[in-house]
């Protein structure tokens, strides 16, 4: 969560969708405050990845950036602006998904590395 982080990512959740869906163990959701921001977070996150041979599988939305979809396979990164995360309202469709507890970021305990 720190590559998304260091981008000024707000609102970071995590699903665990292992027991929901059969394509992906995990769902990365985050916000940036608009389309430039959200292309900031998106790519400091794949060339995080990137560094530790890690690619994705698929990418969409990069284009017009308000809702992109890095596909890391176990993992899906959905990063949106406000207006598309309140349109397409993930959290909610997936709400009975359990999330897991994210490490405060603010904090210099090793987080992970990862989105």
């Amino acid at each position: 969560m720190r590559l998304a982080a260091d981008k000024k990512a707000r609102d970071a959740i995590v699903l665990d969708m292992a027991d929901a869906v059969g394509y992906t163990d995990y769902f990365v959701i985050l916000s940036g405050a608009s389309t430039r921001q959200t292309k900031a977070i998106a790519d400091a996150i794949r060339e995080g990845l990137r560094a530790h041979g890690d690619r994705p599988a698929r990418a969409e939305g990069e284009t017009e950036a308000e809702w992109i979809l890095l596909d890391y396979l176990d993992v899906v990164v959905h990063v949106f602006t406000p207006a598309a995360r309140d349109f397409y309202r993930l959290e909610a469709l997936w709400r009975d998904v359990p999330r897991v507890e994210l490490p405060d970021q603010t904090s210099q305990d090793g987080a992970s590395q990862t989105a």
